[in-house]
């Protein structure tokens, strides 16, 4: 009796120990952080310093796989429904998180529920640009030509839903203007749209925009931020001329539901460490944005305020998908 006592008892122990084990071992063969968009962009540009600081942590390497397209919607879905193995995570942003599941039909995904949140990477405002053969030269100017031409600007965005999209959806909502969307693969193929003169406008994020802050070919009006940006300090605010007018973009590691609780920790330890390392802030603040600390806990929290925030807002814009 005894022996089948200690026996069944260290068979449970065995049970116990050995997720604990597999757990301790990873990573034991490469991490893919899936950029669910363009290359070039800012997702991307914060995915590849944020895999080359973890990978050097783990001691193993940190491949970065650019997933782009519907506005991030198809590279998060993919990681929502990958083997939650500590193998696959999705270096995810605002659009596609906080607001596509309320403003797009087909998405199958619920970030609350689908994904495990691990750490916020940054945060920053967009950056609103215009092509200089518009005589655009303010926010104030921009909504007096808007106004007395309906629909004749184009505006470039990530895609139809994403934050991009919305950010113009809401301004246009607060000054009574009315613009033509013209929906691109990412940020990146946006700007370009602008530099081109092939689309008038974009609200863009910072790192698509501060290398053409002195450019000829278009004129920075602004950022979304409630206070003016650190990579542009002498930009005005939209909220200069629209009162409590704040969009950010944020970034974050997010991994499929069922990830291993010890893994979460692990990499959660690592971005605290990377949030204050001065070569991975200096890194950050190169293409335009602000390092983030905010833990597993805080993230998840900021993510289901936000997410109601939008949901409200596309009601009060009459949005449907």
């Amino acid at each position: 009796m005894r022996r089948t006592i200690t026996s069944a008892l260290l068979g449970a122990a065995v049970a116990i120990v050995a997720p604990l084990s597999a757990s301790a071992a990873w990573p034991e063969r490469p991490v893919t952080f899936v950029v669910p968009y363009a290359p070039g962009g800012l997702t991307d540009s914060i995915g590849r310093i944020t895999a080359q600081y973890v990978g050097k942590q783990l001691g193993q390497t940190v491949v970065v796989e650019n997933r782009g397209g519907a506005g991030g919607i198809l590279g998060s879905d993919i990681v929502a429904k990958a083997k939650p193995d500590g193998y696959t995570f999705c270096v995810c942003g605002s659009g596609a998180i906080s607001i596509a599941p309320f403003a797009q039909k087909g998405v199958n995904y619920r970030p609350l529920n689908d994904f495990e949140f691990i750490g916020m990477l940054n945060t920053n405002p967009q950056v609103v640009l215009v092509n200089s053969k518009l005589p655009i030269d303010s926010i104030p100017a921009l909504i007096d030509y808007a106004k007395k031409n309906p629909g004749k600007l184009n505006y470039g965005s990530s895609g139809v839903g994403g934050l991009m999209h919305f950010s113009v959806a809401l301004f246009e909502s607060r000054t009574g203007t009315k613009m033509t969307h013209v929906p691109y693969a990412g940020g990146a193929p946006a700007t370009a749209a602008v530099l081109s003169g092939e689309a008038d406008l974009t609200f863009t994020n910072s790192t698509d925009a501060v290398p053409h802050l002195e450019s000829k070919t278009v004129r920075a009006l602004a950022v979304t931020s409630l206070h003016r940006a650190k990579f542009a300090p002498n930009l005005p605010t939209v909220a200069d001329t629209l009162p409590n007018y704040d969009v950010i973009v944020w970034n974050g590691l997010m991994a499929p539901k069922g990830t291993p609780r010890e893994i979460i920790e692990k990499l959660a330890g690592i971005l605290i460490g990377m949030s204050k390392d001065p070569g991975s802030i200096a890194a950050i603040e190169r293409v335009g944005a602000s390092p983030d600390s905010r833990t597993t806990a805080q993230f998840h929290k900021f993510v289901e305020e936000e997410s109601a925030q939008w949901s409200s807002l596309l009601k009060e814009i009459g949005y449907k998908p």
